[in-house]
């Protein structure tokens, strides 16, 4: 997703400009596509232009207990500086500030939001997504879903470490 911030990087220092956002996109780089919406705003710096938003969405995911596909929601708090790479007036190269790091306007004055938001949507990405906090998860044994039910499998023979204590427990 792409703005045009020619008229904003000739504005005053601290001009603020809002964009709703409502676009279909990949946001993590895996194949699926989904709805992204939300609103950021664009403020003016001395070096470029502040974006902050909060954008949301969702991402297909396989549960990490029951292996099911489900839709995870994501919320995602964006706030990244971009610099431009050539002068709005004249259209002569810019240098990158010393300690850059970050995301670039193009020399067409366009500021890019693609790459911001597959790196903050990487990081919303639950490490360990479940499909529902009480998700029951597979049988170790016969891999039976056990959200769907129980499976038919014999409880697994207790530890033979723990035998004196199962004895000290039934002799009191």
């Amino acid at each position: 997703m792409q703005i045009n911030v020619a008229q904003q990087l000739r504005s005053a220092i601290g001009n603020v400009k809002e964009h709703d956002v409502d676009v279909v996109m990949d946001v993590t780089g895996y194949g699926n596509t989904g709805r992204l919406q939300g609103k950021v705003s664009l403020m003016r710096t001395d070096r470029g232009i502040l974006l902050k938003g909060v954008l949301n969405t969702e991402v297909e995911l396989a549960c990490s207990r029951c292996l099911n596909p489900f839709q995870c929601p994501l919320t995602l708090k964006v706030a990244e500086e971009y610099f431009p790479t050539a002068d709005v007036v004249s259209g002569a190269p810019l240098p990158l500030p010393d300690e850059f790091s970050g995301f670039t306007i193009d020399e067409n004055h366009e500021l890019d939001l693609t790459d911001a938001v597959h790196q903050y949507a990487l990081l919303a990405v639950p490490m360990k997504p479940l499909c529902r906090p009480d998700c029951a998860g597979l049988c170790p044994v016969c891999g039976q879903n056990l959200n769907l039910g129980e499976c038919q499998c014999l409880p697994p023979e207790a530890d033979p470490r723990w035998a004196k204590l199962k004895q000290i427990g039934l002799s009191q």
